[in-house]
């Protein structure tokens, strides 16, 4: 049996979906620059040297794949490469320490692999700039 969303649920989904996006990449995207600038007060330890792999280049993606997917630009190849990266820190960084999130300090990872893989599955949702740059004369300004 399925239950046919009323028409409120309908019209506040692209809000919605929108502001887990915005809420989602800004968290990312300071953790990416609290790991490159030691900014925000984070305690991440000594800051990763340019180029340095895995962790300027995941602080990298963190802050410019955050970034984009924030502003609503390249929303789903950027949330793809989020989800990637963030599943490699965890297979490659986490499992070894422990086989359940719980145990090996991945809970993070594994929240925002699963949470980019729903933006780049589901896509944006309003507020983007993207949809902005794209509007077409006569609709709103700041479509939802």
């Amino acid at each position: 049996m399925t239950v046919d969303p009323s028409p409120l649920a309908e019209r506040t989904r692209p809000l919605v979906l929108g502001l887990f996006r915005i809420v989602v990449s800004l968290l990312f995207a300071c953790h990416g620059a609290a790991t490159i600038f030691g900014v925000l007060g984070a305690t991440h330890g000594k800051a990763p040297g340019f180029g340095q792999w895995p962790g300027w280049w995941a602080a990298a993606i963190q802050l410019g794949g955050g970034v984009l997917v924030l502003v609503g630009l390249a929303v789903r190849p950027a949330a793809l490469l989020c989800s990637g990266s963030m599943a490699y820190a965890y297979f490659g960084v986490h499992q070894e320490h422990g086989l359940w999130p719980i145990q090996n300090g991945g809970e993070p990872a594994v929240m925002f692999c699963w949470a980019f893989l729903l933006i780049a599955a589901v896509g944006p949702g309003g507020l983007t700039l993207g949809r902005v740059l794209r509007r077409v004369p006569g609709r709103a300004a700041l479509p939802i």
